[in-house]
């Protein structure tokens, strides 16, 4: 499978990685990625990239701001809210693409929830995985959970969770400073604009996936949803063939 990554300018002027595959000439679709993950790991190196190629689809997959080889400033004004749905706007705007599908897990869900919220671009339909009403409703929660962990590590309220947040950090090579940051970023939508996305939207999780809320609330909240449940939690559910089966299914 081909890989072709570029770079881009975004709004605030910041440069922003984004790597394609699949047909020049296929249906685009927009692929985001999870918190603390990128393209690569997420999508290219468990096969999810190439598998969704196999559709004749031009799959276009960028790592967000703060992660992969987009810049991850420090400075915590260079993450204003809802940066990154205005990121994907962006791309979306430089590659002149208005007629596209859009994919997401778990961070990514919560972004292209937004980018349905603000109705600045229009995906014919939407894929959310690993993500669950709460996890849009009130991004707090998650984003205290994480913030705890970034900053406390093995001292943090969940010991396990902060010291494998720690470990993911120094594997990486992420600045904690850009993660939080991102995490700032995070904007809630409420029950009320959910039930207006009248988009077809399809939400797939692992069923010991309760990370991010009720998976099933989530699609019975939005306003044209179905859930579907795969094996696994929020980490493993992605590796599981039925999970790519559903995306591919989804795509075709």
């Amino acid at each position: 499978m081909d890989y072709r990554t570029a770079r881009f300018k975004t709004f605030d002027g910041l440069n922003l990685a984004w790597t394609e595959t699949g047909s020049p000439n296929g249906r685009p679709t927009l692929v985001l990625h999870g918190f603390l993950a990128s393209a690569q790991l997420n999508w290219i190196d468990p096969g999810l990239a190439s598998a969704m190629a196999s559709t004749g689809r031009r799959i276009i997959l960028p790592d967000l701001r703060g992660h992969g080889q987009s810049d991850a400033p420090t400075s915590p004004a260079a993450y204003p809210k809802d940066a990154l749905p205005q990121d994907q706007e962006v791309l979306l705007a430089q590659l002149g693409i208005t007629d596209f599908d859009l994919v997401g897990y778990s961070l990514g869900a919560r972004t292209a929830v937004r980018m349905l919220a603000r109705g600045h671009s229009r995906p014919t339909k939407v894929f959310l995985g690993g993500m669950g009403e709460a996890g849009i409703t009130t991004v707090g929660t998650r984003k205290d959970y994480f913030e705890d962990g970034i900053r406390n590590g093995p001292n943090a309220k969940d010991a396990r969770a902060g010291a494998y947040i720690q470990t993911i950090l120094k594997q990486r090579g992420m600045s904690p400073e850009a993660a939080l940051g991102v995490l700032s970023t995070q904007v809630s939508t409420s029950r009320e604009v959910l039930t207006t996305i009248k988009t077809p939207v399809l939400v797939v999780n692992g069923d010991q996936d309760r990370d991010n809320g009720d998976p099933m609330a989530l699609a019975a909240a939005l306003g044209n949803a179905t859930c579907q449940l795969v094996p696994g939690n929020h980490l493993s559910a992605v590796a599981e063939p039925a999970f790519r089966d559903a995306l591919v299914a989804f795509l075709s």
